[in-house]
């Protein structure tokens, strides 16, 4: 699970597991929640007596998902680095200029899913089972209700719904739940979820359908149903199931302040999860739409400012160069109201009405700008990943170090002491430079490296080292082991610093 709302950010997974054993019927080909079954144990209006009929038809089909990571862990910088002392510390490690041995831990993860076809395919949430970027994925392991294991694979993964898909390596049939119609759920329906909270395994909550299709940050897939049934540590990826046994949510996120339920929990409709699903099980790229700008929504004193009605459109603060919006010539300031004649509202944004427009759609945009109404027309350009997006993000020189992500593979932290990634023309904007410039920016100075001494700092830009260009991080990573190979001590870097001239930089190695 995840919070959203900026309220204690985490994902919801964690604690030991301790399954709890209920029988599953054999070899089933029919789903658990076929639509014959379900009308014994139901009644087609309000809820039943007793949700236990329900529950142990639906079951058999949620599972426990447990990984084993293994995990990188940080090297201490020697805190007598550059002192008559350093050698002395760092005899253990073999010596000054010999590249410690990275150091390794492991780690574990625990969530829900449920298994959609009798072969063995399961949906979960990808953050139960997508490692940082310091882990390395090593085992899935799939629980049934009956206790039994299984090894699982990652067929496919999808970050930006949070979504991925599993194969169970079993040849036997199992039981399994199909996705329904979640574009019929009404506030005020019954649901029940079923999960794995706290490592307790096999757990059944119910509530009610709190809000459909809530919106909670204006991300490109940020729409759920919000329910009031119990949602806690552990659920993440689990079904949340209407009275009819259809799977019309996958539990993800809560708002919490303790980090426990107190009744807001989210689910990804299924109709946003069924299709990217079933491309994921294809082994489908999943392609977005993207225009290319950064948005706000327009709040009471925005609307006020520019003379418009509140809440309607999204003010343009960012157009990326040479992206799907400048080509059509949006510009920041304008306030966009509609796309491809759909209104842009707090429930549908931009973001979501774009991503779901196949790239290469020439679309109507509908525009404020000065006060007057204007339609334009875009192609509709391919989303980028979203670690591509996120270096595309405007770059803040102020912001704390680990904000910035590291496109090495260590081999420039660990030689030089910086954490560097390629700069882009919106990068190069925010500091300064011009948008032809090429080369890598620092995100972060060890300041036990001899780089902090020589005064290097976040947001410098390497545009050489040792004469050679550094357009990408490759480029530098080769220089450093060419030094290493030559007996070099050290890389002559060329720095641009904003409002300052280039100047060369003679950094020692580590």
């Amino acid at each position: 699970m995840r919070y959203v709302y900026g309220l204690t950010t985490a994902l919801l997974i964690g604690g030991a597991s301790l399954s709890l054993a209920t029988g599953y019927p054999a070899g089933a080909q029919v789903a658990q929640n076929d639509d014959a079954a379900m009308q014994q144990i139901v009644p087609r209006q309000g809820a039943p007596a007793s949700f236990a009929d329900l529950t142990a038809q639906l079951q058999p089909a949620v599972v426990n998902i447990s990984t084993r990571q293994r995990i990188e862990v940080r090297q201490q910088s020697n805190p007598f680095a550059g002192t008559p002392f350093e050698n002395f510390f760092n005899r253990r490690g073999g010596g000054n200029n010999q590249q410690q041995q990275p150091q390794f831990r492991e780690g574990q993860s625990l969530g829900s899913g449920f298994i959609i076809s009798a072969d063995g395919y399961v949906v979960t949430n990808n953050h139960v089972v997508a490692p940082d970027n310091r882990a390395t994925l090593e085992e899935i392991t799939v629980t049934m209700p009956d206790g039994t294991e299984y090894e699982a694979e990652l067929v496919g993964a999808d970050p930006a719904s949070d979504l991925a898909v599993l194969k169970i390596s079993s040849g036997r049939d199992f039981p399994f739940v199909q996705f329904g119609d979640s574009q019929g759920a009404r506030v005020g329906d019954w649901v029940i979820a079923i999960g794995n909270p706290f490592g307790l395994g096999g757990t059944v909550t119910s509530g009610i359908v709190s809000s459909v299709l809530r919106n909670t940050g204006g991300g490109a897939y940020d729409r759920y149903i919000q329910t009031d049934a119990s949602i806690n540590r552990g659920n993440s990826g689990g079904p949340l199931f209407d009275m009819r046994g259809n799977v019309i949510g996958v539990n993800n996120a809560i708002i919490s302040p303790n980090g426990g339920s107190v009744g807001i929990g989210f689910a990804i409709p299924a109709e946003i999860a069924a299709p990217i699903v079933a491309q994921l099980r294809d082994g489908e790229e999943i392609e977005r739409g993207f225009l290319g700008v950064s948005i706000v929504p327009v709040n009471d004193d925005l609307a006020d400012s520019l003379g418009l009605p509140k809440n309607r459109g999204e003010f343009v603060q960012v157009v990326q160069p040479d992206g799907a919006a400048e080509r059509a010539g949006i510009k920041p300031g304008d306030v966009v109201t509609a796309i491809n004649n759909q209104p842009v509202t707090t429930e549908q944004t931009l973001s979501f009405l774009v991503a779901n427009i196949k790239p290469g759609t020439r679309i109507p945009i509908d525009l404020i700008r000065d006060g007057e109404e204007l339609r334009v027309t875009a192609t509709v350009a391919k989303r980028p990943s979203e670690d591509e997006l996120r270096r595309q993000q405007m770059f803040d020189p102020d912001a704390e170090p680990d904000e910035t992500p590291d496109e090495s593979d260590g081999t420039i932290e660990e030689k030089l002491g910086l954490q560097v990634m390629t700069l882009t023309p919106q990068i190069a904007r925010q500091l300064g430079a011009g948008e032809d410039v090429t080369g890598l920016v620092i995100g972060a100075v060890d300041q036990n490296a001899d780089a902090a001494r020589k005064g290097l700092r976040r947001g410098d830009i390497i545009l050489s080292a040792n004469y050679q260009e550094t357009a990408n991080v490759t480029d530098l990573e080769a220089v450093v082991a060419e030094a290493e190979s030559t007996g070099r001590e050290a890389v002559l870097l060329r720095i641009q610093r904003r409002g300052a001239s280039p100047s060369y930089i003679a950094v020692r190695l580590r």
